[in-house]
């Protein structure tokens, strides 16, 4: 696993000194991965900024850790922060050009002031860099003769000519058209994607929060929840999150976490998940259907891979159709919808007694529907199936395991493995039910 270029743990921070001091950040815990954009969302005044400015070595550290590229910014030197800091690129509200020069001239300078750089080496980069962010006309104008828009590419251009490995951008579409915002961040989105980089985005614009890895909500200097965050956006979230169903790219973060890391972002998404069902009527009920399946499927895929089972099945109870509904997780990760009756198989009787089963051979037990393999010309070794419960302690899903992979049977230690999932796949799977009758 890739360590975080961004990584903060109980980061206190504070304005003021005696009487008047005032803390502003309250045990910050957040990593920020390469590649990944994260959007730092919350009131005015909630931290965000501070956050942002923090992260980009502009300012000392009060309490805690923050590291950035794998150094400790806490009792950093002068000359240290000076070296994190040409690792990052910033892109602010006011844009920060020199208006005096022209777009080249100042995305020369970030070069030029390095050392590294002869006059014209800057000047090819510059322009070459401008040309990737569609200023290749306005080369030479001065930032006088710039739109907004393009001012902003002119910065965009500025924080990416060097390649750094950390974009630090504050509220960069705020003073800019709903077009020329969606183009600002889309470049950004596409030249980061394509060196690399991780961006801390700090926005109130609710227009761009699709391009998110992540959305991370700030309350008064303390990281809201998941869901706090989606309530505060909730019209414009909900969709966000159809659009990652849309393209994949939800279930491909789902697959490249560790189990410790899927199961603290599922217990993030689930504590508070009756909140989140209550902003259905800010948004779209079908986005949360989308979000919903993707994360039963990033769960199925999880715990096939958590306890080294060859297949897995999440199966669903209509308790009043009779019918087992199921999503068979297949090996590159995507589900292939069945159902049966409630009295076929193993999974139909674990649906029925609420009780486990594990069988070290499917074959001896009598109750096993030989047609299952026989159809689908799968043969059935060892079974582990699980019954989950609702809050009425009621069997409304079964989670079926067939074959370890090593050839051996399920342990009493994978059906403990196995609970460390439980409440959280409980919590999604009974939003999920409900979701299907609105």
């Amino acid at each position: 696993m890739p360590e975080p270029v961004i990584s903060a743990r109980g980061l206190n921070h504070y304005y003021g000194q005696g009487a008047l001091r005032k803390q502003i950040l309250f045990d910050i815990d957040v990593d920020v991965m390469g590649g990944e954009i994260l959007i730092l969302t919350g009131p005015s005044g909630s931290g965000k900024t501070t956050l942002l400015t923090l992260s980009g070595a502009l300012r000392s550290i009060d309490e805690g850790s923050l590291k950035v590229l794998g150094n400790e910014l806490n009792g950093a030197s002068r000359d240290q922060l000076v070296r994190i800091r040409r690792n990052i690129g910033f892109i602010f509200q006011a844009h920060n050009l020199i208006n005096a020069l022209t777009a080249c001239q100042n995305v020369q300078m970030a070069l030029q002031l390095e050392g590294s750089y002869s006059r014209a080496e800057a000047r090819r980069t510059a322009v070459k860099m401008l040309e990737a962010v569609g200023l290749k006309d306005r080369v030479d104008y001065h930032v006088s003769q710039l739109s907004g828009g393009q001012k902003q590419r002119v910065a965009i251009a500025r924080a990416l000519v060097r390649n750094p490995k950390i974009i630090l951008a504050d509220e960069p579409t705020a003073a800019l058209d709903r077009t020329s915002g969606r183009e600002v961040v889309e470049i950004l989105q596409k030249l980061a994607n394509e060196q690399g980089c991780a961006i801390l985005l700090v926005t109130h614009d609710n227009r761009i929060l699709d391009v998110a890895s992540r959305i991370l909500t700030l309350e008064d200097g303390r990281i809201a929840s998941f869901t706090s965050g989606i309530a505060a956006n909730a019209g414009y979230l909900l969709g966000a999150f159809a659009q990652l169903h849309r393209k994949g790219d939800l279930l491909t973060y789902v697959h490249d976490l560790s189990d410790k890391q899927f199961i603290e972002i599922a217990e993030r998404v689930t504590v508070e998940f009756e909140q989140l069902l209550q902003t259905l009527h800010l948004g779209n009920a079908d986005a949360v259907r989308a979000l919903l399946d993707e994360l039963l499927d990033g769960f199925a895929f999880r715990i096939k891979k958590h306890l080294n089972a060859d297949r897995v099945t999440l199966y669903l109870v209509d308790s009043e159709q009779r019918t087992l509904h199921s999503k068979v997780v297949r090996e590159d990760g995507g589900s292939i919808p069945i159902e049966i009756p409630i009295t076929m198989g193993i999974a139909g009787h674990v649906a029925r007694t609420g009780t486990t089963l594990n069988v070290p051979d499917a074959y001896d037990v009598p109750f096993f529907d030989r047609e299952i393999d026989k159809n689908s010309g799968y043969r059935t070794r060892s079974v582990l199936c699980m019954p989950i419960k609702d809050s009425k302690q009621r069997v409304f899903a079964v989670v079926q395991l067939l074959n370890k992979k090593d050839g051996g049977a399920f342990t009493e230690d994978d059906e403990k493995r196995f609970n460390e999932f439980a409440n959280s796949l409980s919590l999604l799977v009974e939003s999920w039910t409900r979701l299907q009758r609105l």
